[in-house]
């Protein structure tokens, strides 16, 4: 028998948190061969999750002192908001020199907490996969953050987490906050803010006419696919991380910026504006680089839309056009940030470039931006939806955004069995 195999029978790991993340990590370990993997929710669903994990292989226990006093590497599986809470009551009973690492979103509380409840001889390790449950983790980022700790005890990290099959990027919690920011923070609103102005509009976007075509499948799908999950998954990246709420307020600044010229009709003003921070970002259209996503063409064959093709109206794509107008003012380049793209960053990048590097198609948005009645409607929803969620995070109050965030998500709630359709 090999060391790594060795390993597999003695390690015990634990994970605190058995919500889709936490089931999902402790059951790729187990199919990948860790014979030890000790798991617990809140002491109260102890008998459910007994029942529910018998025959998993798992050693399900009653609550996180038991998890913490016998395992080697534990996990913490919890929202952000919660992580000081459930680290000081178990952190305490944590294993000596044991490795402790968390899942959260945002590592700057995560980490102040590991630091102010956890024994001296504890070695810190945070984690973060860059993606949701129900997506495929191979291939896909996972951050990975040696705060306080030996090489050795990071080496068996990273052995574990390979069962995994991510692409593991290692940073200080620091880079991983301010890169969160960048890459998911403004692209969750700008979703959120989507599904909020159809909500409020009471339309189904895939039944109106200008809501069809490529990019407009990627802006619908996603914005579905994030109401379709839980709302704590995204409420702590916004409000817990300093760098997000700035970004997030700049958004909304863009939105409104652009919104203002648009309704004046002031073309000069807007025309040079969206190309200034195009270029930005993009550079000039005569420079090269590869693309990110794939034509229209394609993108077509996974629309929700029932209205024809041909039936379909102009644009204005102001969430779009916001979202460059927000890079530019804040001098993020998104391509740097790629090697932390999750799946929902790197299509909003890619129907972004591909709007702006199709000048045809950026023409169209800004005409049907600055004259198309027919769209202003929808436009003043989607202003006022971005400045609703972007008071939202600057309050910072998690219930309000539960709130906003279920309003919405229950409008659409009988049509998510067209999104699993689409995604089949």
């Amino acid at each position: 028998m090999s060391s790594y195999d060795n390993e597999k029978e003695t390690l015990e790991i634990g994970i605190i948190g058995l919500g889709d993340m936490g089931l999902m990590y402790a059951k790729r370990m187990i199919s990948h061969g860790w014979k030890n993997v000790n798991v617990c929710d809140r002491s109260e669903n102890y008998e459910e999750f007994k029942e529910l994990l018998k025959d998993s292989g798992m050693n399900v226990c009653r609550n996180g002192h038991a998890v913490s006093r016998q395992s080697d590497f534990i996990i913490y599986s919890v929202e952000a908001e919660n992580i000081e809470k459930v680290v000081a009551e178990y952190g305490p009973s944590t294993k000596m020199n044991a490795i402790v690492s968390g899942q959260t979103s945002v590592k700057e509380p995560e980490i102040r907490a590991f630091e102010k409840h956890l024994p001296n001889d504890v070695h810190i390790i945070s984690c973060h996969s860059l993606h949701g449950p129900t997506v495929d983790s191979k291939g896909q980022p996972l951050v990975v953050i040696q705060h306080r700790a030996t090489k050795e005890k990071f080496d068996i990290v990273i052995r574990v987490l390979s069962c995994l099959e991510s692409e593991f990027v290692k940073l200080s919690y620091e880079e991983h906050d301010r890169i969160t920011a960048d890459t998911q923070a403004v692209t969750h609103v700008a979703f959120l803010s989507m599904g909020t102005a159809w909500k409020t509009q009471r339309q189904f976007p895939w039944e109106t006419p200008q809501y069809v075509g490529g990019i407009e499948n990627v802006k619908v799908h996603m914005a579905l696919r994030i109401y379709s999950n839980k709302w704590h998954v995204y409420a702590g990246l916004a409000i817990m991380n300093p760098s997000a709420k700035l970004q997030i307020q700049q958004y909304a600044q863009s939105v409104s910026d652009l919104f203002k010229l648009m309704i004046q009709e002031k073309e000069e003003e807007f025309r040079t504006r969206v190309k200034k921070a195009g270029e930005f970002v993009f550079g000039k259209s005569s420079e090269s680089r590869e693309p990110i996503l794939l034509s229209d063409t394609i993108l077509d064959k996974f629309s929700l839309s029932i209205v024809p093709k041909e039936k379909r109206k102009p644009n204005s794509h102001l969430s779009l056009l916001a979202m460059v107008d927000c890079w530019y003012a804040l001098e993020i380049n998104p391509y740097e940030h790629m090697v932390c793209q999750t799946p929902l960053f790197r299509l909003w990048t890619g129907i972004t470039e591909y709007l702006f590097r199709n000048t045809e198609m950026l023409e169209a948005a800004i005409c049907s931006a600055l004259y198309s009645k027919d769209i202003r409607a929808d436009d003043m929803e989607f202003y006022s939806a971005s400045k609703g969620w972007a008071e939202c995070v600057n309050i910072g109050s998690m219930q309000t955004y539960q709130k906003r965030f279920e309003d919405t998500a229950k409008f659409f709630e009988s049509r998510y069995s067209d999104l699993r359709v689409c995604s089949d």
